[in-house]
């Protein structure tokens, strides 16, 4: 085989795609700050009379971290609505940090870049170079930019799920510890502490909630944000429930075995709900993949028998 400059041209641009690629993150990774150099020179030089605590991260995050603020400055969306949309949207999916905005728009691009790079040199191996490689190239990368989106959305409808189906659990054990003579407070952090293993992104929730109420605010504002900062309805409801018994006075385990009883009825109905549709959506894979085979195997020997004896009569 003979090599010329066409056949070796896609391989080149191929790796230096990649190597430069590589070469900005090992720099981005790499990179240190001002503050970071001093705080390790201190610590050199002090040894173990002085102990300084420096968050440790791992390499994905520094470069995620270190490319954000280059990276997505031409994908971050440019309206204040849009910006609090998408920060809505990442608290729903639990992501909560100061950068987590910037951060996953740069996920965004580096998707893109990689799916860029990764289509650009499939396509100019298959087809070589012409028109049609920059126009699957560019699809690719396209695409690479809503896989995030799409990944976001996948995470935002799991973690709701996951809220929805333990929060009567959750209930459950608020309503034992109140009744055992906890408070409304006391109760929550139990209710953490306790259920940390199973239900994950409740006991999140409420530790985040005691965490506000030691800082010292309000209990009415912290379990308004509960309810607003995840999405699921549910939790609204549970908070507006126990903003108004602790404005009203009111009974909290008669008001929570209640909106547990609720949530558990509606739990079911959705079970039988899903139970009722099985049936319909069992219909297409039947149709396609079953009944074939069945008719086959029943007609099939019949089939057969039947052209063995038309055969001799159509051969007279």
């Amino acid at each position: 085989m003979q090599l010329d400059f066409v056949t070796i041209l896609p391989f080149t641009i191929c790796m230096a795609c990649a190597l430069a690629f590589w070469a900005i993150g090992d720099f981005l990774l790499n990179r240190r700050s001002r503050t970071e150099s001093r705080l390790e020179a201190i610590t050199k030089k002090f040894g173990n009379r002085t102990e300084i605590n420096v968050d440790e991260k791992n390499g994905l995050t520094k470069l995620l971290e270190a490319a954000s603020p280059s990276l997505s400055e031409s994908l971050t969306p440019k309206s204040e609505k849009e910006i609090n949309q998408l920060r809505q949207r990442l608290n729903h999916a639990g992501f909560r940090g100061e950068n987590a905005v910037a951060m996953f728009v740069t996920i965004k691009g580096i998707t893109a870049i990689a799916i860029f790079i990764l289509a650009g040199g499939i396509s100019l191996i298959a087809n070589g170079i012409n028109l049609w490689s920059l126009i699957y190239t560019l699809t690719a990368a396209g695409v690479g930019l809503f896989i995030p989106e799409f990944v976001l959305s996948f995470l935002i409808s799991r973690r709701k799920q996951n809220i929805f189906l333990g929060l009567p659990d959750a209930l459950d054990l608020m309503v034992v510890c109140v009744e055992a003579g906890l408070g409304l407070d006391q109760a929550m952090r139990r209710v953490a502490e306790e259920m940390s293993k199973t239900h994950r992104e409740i006991c999140h929730e409420f530790k985040i909630c005691n965490q506000a109420l030691q800082m010292g605010r309000a209990r009415t504002e912290v379990l308004q944000d509960l309810g607003d900062r995840n999405g699921v309805d549910d939790l609204k409801t549970l908070a507006q429930i126990m903003i108004q018994v602790d404005r009203f006075g009111t009974s909290i385990g008669v008001a929570l075995r209640t909106q547990s009883d609720t949530m558990r009825t509606r739990r079911r109905q959705l079970a039988e709900e899903k139970a009722a549709k099985t049936a319909v959506k069992l219909i297409f894979p039947l149709v396609l993949f079953i009944f074939p085979g069945i008719f086959v195997v029943l007609v099939g020997p019949a089939a057969i028998t039947m052209i063995n004896e038309m055969l001799p009569a159509m051969g007279k």
